[in-house]
């Protein structure tokens, strides 16, 4: 069975196969989800694949480096589970992983 990602983005939720080895964001992409811009292709400088993690899966992902956090500064909808999906890489452990798109600031 294929391990799958959960993105509720701003047309509804949808259900993903993980592929082992992307980032989030190259998966919602290759996924047409609407809302993730990706705008700089994953350089960590654009802050428009910007995500927030269901709380359940916070501790399971690695925590975010210095960059990352300066990104979503730059954000108005920033909360304490935003991420960039550009920074989170996906394997079989995120099996299930739920994410919400944000509105563009």
């Amino acid at each position: 069975m294929m391990a799958k990602v959960k993105i509720i983005a701003l047309d509804g939720m949808h259900e993903v196969d993980l592929e082992e080895g992307y980032s989030l964001m190259e998966l919602a992409k290759l996924s047409d989800i609407e809302g993730i811009e990706a705008i700089c292709g994953g350089a960590c400088s654009c802050a428009t694949c910007h995500v927030y993690i269901d709380e359940a899966w916070l501790s399971k992902l690695p925590p975010m480096d210095a960059l990352e956090d300066a990104m979503l500064d730059t954000t108005y909808s920033r909360q304490k589970n935003s991420r960039l999906s550009c920074q989170i890489r996906l394997d079989d452990s995120l099996d299930g992983l739920t994410v919400t798109v944000a509105d563009p600031d």
